[in-house]
């Protein structure tokens, strides 16, 4: 067993203050950044909302490495983005960016000599060009078309060297530009899950429509098809069911079920609508694909999709739910 000596817990005493320190520190600066939010930021949302091209974030260093993430989660969220290298750029990249885009540049002193010549491209083409930036009489800033000032804070560094509470503040206000741009394009957690169709929450949002099975693969019937056709359709199509359809309704269904309940030597020469169990459950196409699981228990396999009117449009079975990750 290892003892722990007083010299090691004061250590270790010391690197947690530490910790508390940069994270307060951090979260101090945070708050006077939302302390500072005006019309400039509500300007840049407005602008974001209103290019038919996309948001070009670039930055040099840290700033970069913050800038990728922010491209990352503003094209998570329904506004195209991604990152250019403002070295890149100078070499071929600016041939990346078109007239309706923006571009979107980091830098905490507004004088990185990277972003020069990306500077000089969005003048020139007439490109929005919105800066963050802690220097307000920065190159950057002042050639800016807006603004994002960062409040000039020390570095939580403990030499305060090393960009730490600068690019704290550039993520964070990078994500309040991705929210409210959710919000200002009514983005909803079903446009979400269009972007993230192989995670957890994409297959929290699937859709019954997205998983069931409709045209030709459907199990139906007429009220009156004899059942000696009602076997031979269950076989065919494979879901162990039969759907009992009048006037383009769907008014009842015929299970493994049904047909051990009504077993007999006249079964064959009975009609479907004499064997079927009416008003099945059924569920919409438009339900979550966990709501038609929640429906599914015991005995119950498959349910069937209607329309609006009853109408049977499809099909789904727990096998399909389970394939898709529903849980």
């Amino acid at each position: 067993m290892q003892t722990v000596t007083g010299k090691q817990r004061e250590s270790n005493l010391a690197s947690v203050e530490e910790g508390r320190r940069v994270l307060r520190s951090e979260a101090d600066a945070l708050h006077a950044l939302a302390q500072t939010l005006d019309q400039n930021f509500d300007a840049v949302v407005q602008k974001f909302c209103a290019i038919t091209g996309r948001v070009i974030v670039s930055g040099m260093g840290k700033s970069g490495h913050v800038g990728r993430k922010i491209a990352a989660t503003l094209a998570s969220t329904g506004t195209p983005a991604y990152f250019v290298h403002p070295g890149e750029a100078s070499h071929g990249d600016l041939g990346m960016i078109a007239p309706d885009d923006a571009v979107l540049a980091l830098s905490n002193s507004g004088e990185t000599f990277e972003l020069g010549d990306l500077i000089a491209y969005t003048r020139r083409f007439q490109i929005p060009l919105i800066a963050i930036t802690s220097g307000l009489e920065s190159e950057l800033a002042q050639r800016a078309d807006i603004a994002l000032l960062l409040p000039k804070l020390p570095e939580a560094c403990p030499l305060e060297l090393a960009p730490m509470t600068s690019t704290t503040l550039m993520l964070g206000l990078g994500d309040a530009l991705a929210a409210a741009l959710m919000t200002a394009r009514g983005f909803t957690a079903e446009d979400y899950s269009h972007f993230h169709p192989g995670g957890k929450l994409g297959r929290k949002l699937l859709k019954v429509s997205d998983v069931m099975h409709a045209g030709d693969e459907l199990p139906l019937c007429a009220p009156e098809t004899p059942m000696s056709e009602v076997l031979v359709l269950i076989s065919a199509k494979r879901f162990g069911c039969v759907g009992v359809v009048a006037k383009n309704k769907l008014i009842g269904i015929i299970t493994d079920g049904d047909l051990r309940r009504h077993m007999s030597e006249h079964l064959l020469n009975e009609r479907a609508d004499a064997v079927m169990t009416a008003a099945p459950r059924t569920v919409r196409p438009n339900a979550l694909a966990a709501e038609a699981l929640a429906q599914i228990s015991g005995r119950i396999t498959c349910l069937f999709v209607v329309d609006d009117g009853g109408a049977p449009i499809g099909i789904v079975h727990i096998h399909d739910l389970l394939r898709a990750g529903v849980v």
